[in-house]
């Protein structure tokens, strides 16, 4: 008989709750910050809106290299099955490591911090106001995501249309509200703007916005209809964001022009009040929270995900891999994954910025597995070429090299352009490889799902 604390998960969720947590991923408050960045690199806006175009169709190469592994190795673990596939249980067990400590805590962390800034704009709580609100964002969504698979999944699909309805709200005042923005001619914006330089640095800060869509992997064992509806998900969720993207841009560009988009360090917030007057920052600040809450939320659904796998198959972290009875899921997962993402809020009383200091945390992590999952295409069409593959990345190995070199170009970009908190988190993925020899590590004999 089956232990009821160590059940499988059920595939409970459809393919508009797939779609609702890729798009509510991505569509973070980077999209709010950005654009900035990305107009001071470029030359001109056909330059930028084709760099955001581009960061959709590279999005949409990784997506369907993803497509083949989802499909045909189906699993919670997501990544770390993968890798565990190709590289060996170490490799995996580092993987998960870096999940628990760094790279999923560390965002759900960031964009906690960004739901404090912003939130303190509504109501100040005092001189920690943006931490009390971080850690309290840590708290709730911890406790939704406890109360099952479908609370946690149903509060992503309100956050996302509510967050969906404020870009919306975003657009319509760039597009047919706010006057002009005044054209600059070439010579007015920075000297090396559409350098071949400048359009890299314009295109990892895009990419970077894009990020998060390959979390969906960690869903392909709870869909209804199995792993090939992840497929059309994840494309139909890049789609969707880069049209989205492209929009806003377009409404930012009408709005303030490129020089004041280049100029601007809260380009949001700046055309909320061309288009609203004064009342357009406060608007602007429930809408970037509301983003940050709808990241944060299904950040931390798929991110128990991956601290399941790790308890599920290393002993040392066996309490992560109860699955209580029902639809309550990974319950221990969320409750572990919840502390370790206070104690990186807590971060906040000694950083000036929290914000920034959870992006340098994180980075160069995470594209680094990220870097080893595209590699794990090809290890894997060798050490298992009989297994049934639904879906086949076209034009290989074309796509899946266009998508390791990308990955590989964001790693060098990462490490190039962080700080201490870049060395911080390579200092606890260190401290990951020290537990493994210090305590041996013990597959648990489980059944793969």
């Amino acid at each position: 008989m089956s232990n009821p604390t160590s059940l499988a998960p059920k595939p409970t969720l459809n393919f508009f709750d797939a779609v609702a947590l890729i798009v509510g991923i991505v569509i973070g408050a980077g999209i709010f910050r950005t654009p900035s960045l990305v107009a001071a690199n470029s030359g001109s806006w056909e330059i930028m809106l084709g760099a955001w175009v581009l960061g959709g169709i590279v999005s949409i190469i990784g997506a369907l290299c993803y497509a083949e592994l989802t499909s045909a190795f189906p699993n919670t673990g997501g990544d770390y099955h993968f890798l565990r596939m190709a590289f060996g249980k170490r490799l995996a067990f580092l993987f998960a490591w870096s999940r628990l400590s760094v790279v999923q805590t560390g965002s759900i962390a960031l964009l906690a911090f960004i739901f404090g800034d912003y939130a303190t704009l509504i109501h100040d709580l005092g001189p920690h106001s943006s931490v009390i609100y971080a850690g309290l964002t840590v708290i709730v969504l911890t406790v939704i995501n406890i109360g099952g698979v479908k609370m946690g999944a149903g509060a992503q699909k309100i956050l996302t249309v509510a967050e969906l309805t404020g870009i919306i709200l975003v657009i319509g005042a760039g597009l047919l509200l706010a006057p002009n923005g005044t054209e600059v001619s070439p010579s007015s914006l920075p000297t090396d703007s559409g350098s071949s330089g400048s359009f890299g640095l314009a295109m990892v800060f895009v990419l970077l916005t894009f990020g998060g869509w390959n979390e969906a992997a960690y869903l392909s064992g709870e869909l209804k209809k199995g792993s090939k509806l992840l497929v059309k998900a994840l494309i139909s969720g890049i789609i969707t964001i880069t049209i989205i993207y492209a929009l806003i841009n377009l409404a930012y560009y009408r709005g303030l022009g490129m020089e004041g988009m280049a100029n601007s360090n809260a380009v949001a917030g700046d055309l909320m009040k061309v288009s609203f007057g004064d009342t357009g920052a406060w608007v602007m600040a429930i809408l970037v929270a509301i983003a940050a809450l709808t990241s944060a939320n299904a950040s931390m659904f798929t991110g128990a995900r991956s601290n399941f796998a790790l308890g599920r198959d290393f002993s040392l972290f066996s309490p992560l891999g109860e699955w209580k009875k029902g639809d309550k899921g990974p319950i221990n997962s969320f409750i572990i994954q919840g502390i370790v993402a206070l104690l990186l809020v807590g971060l906040g009383l000694f950083s000036r910025n929290g914000f920034e200091t959870m992006v340098e945390y994180t980075a160069p992590v995470f594209w680094f597995f990220f870097l080893l999952v595209g590699i794990s295409l090809f290890l894997l069409r060798k050490k298992a070429p009989e297994t049934h593959r639904p879906y086949k990345v076209p034009l290989y190995p074309l796509l899946p090299i266009l998508f390791c070199i990308s990955s590989a170009y964001l790693l060098y970009s990462s490490i190039a352009y962080t700080g201490w908190g870049a060395l911080l988190g390579v200092a606890v993925l260190i401290l990951g490889v020290l537990l493994m020899y210090l305590f041996p590590i013990k597959n648990k004999s489980v059944q793969q799902n």
